[in-house]
């Protein structure tokens, strides 16, 4: 793994989610081996990363912040709260077309249906693999290959659309691509996936207390 380029380890970790889900049985189990293969790769990628970052930049840093995780540390906390605010934004904007129940929106806007009667009916160790993967790991990958990888490779538009056509909520997944990209654009890497891992989280915790499983 020495000498793999950053690009790899920005592309692979979403590249391998899509994969194992094109080719393993849409089942809780199957999200929970998706979520364990994927957290392993982005784990090994950071360390990578962090590694990389320091053999370039340590030397040139003064002492009270040489560590790279201090750094990052750092730039997270300033980053935090417009994090915080963007991802409970994109959330609001996800859930509420639904709430009015607008036949237009549900015709053309909707392609196929998320969720399935077999993750309301998963056991409580499933159930909580997917809030984990949701919210800690596909979030993470999502914002490394959209956000850090595709904007620089393809430009910020591009980006906005191959999000939009991930999705099957194509058209509020386009406004939450323009709104992720713009934080990072201004905010940086860190307050993106706070903004991400907090709309996933606050997502699934509302799929658990209104039963609303399309959404999952």
């Amino acid at each position: 793994m020495v000498g793999l380029p950053q690009s790899f380890w920005l592309i692979a970790p979403f590249a391998t989610w899509m994969a194992l889900m094109t080719v393993l049985p849409a089942t809780p189990g199957c999200y929970a081996i998706r979520t364990a293969v994927v957290a392993l790769l982005l784990v090994v990628g950071w360390r990578q990363g962090l590694k990389t970052l320091d053999e370039r930049r340590a030397s040139s840093l003064p002492s009270h912040v040489s560590s790279p995780l201090k750094s990052f540390v750092s730039r997270l906390k300033s980053s935090l709260l417009s994090g915080l605010a963007v991802g409970l934004v994109v959330f609001a904007i996800w859930i509420l077309p639904e709430q009015f129940n607008w036949a237009w929106y549900r015709k053309w806007c909707i392609i196929g249906e998320g969720g399935t009667q077999a993750v309301a009916d998963a056991s409580t160790l499933m159930i909580a693999y997917r809030l984990i993967g949701s919210a800690f790991v596909i979030s993470v990958a999502e914002e490394l290959f959209f956000r850090k990888w595709l904007i620089g490779f393809a430009g910020f538009w591009p980006m906005v659309v191959l999000f939009a056509v991930e999705h099957d909520r194509w058209l509020v997944a386009a406004i939450c691509g323009i709104a992720y990209g713009w934080l990072y654009l201004r905010r940086g890497l860190g307050a993106a996936i706070v903004a991400h891992a907090t709309t996933n989280l606050v997502l699934g915790l509302w799929v658990l207390e209104t039963g609303q499983w399309q959404f999952w």
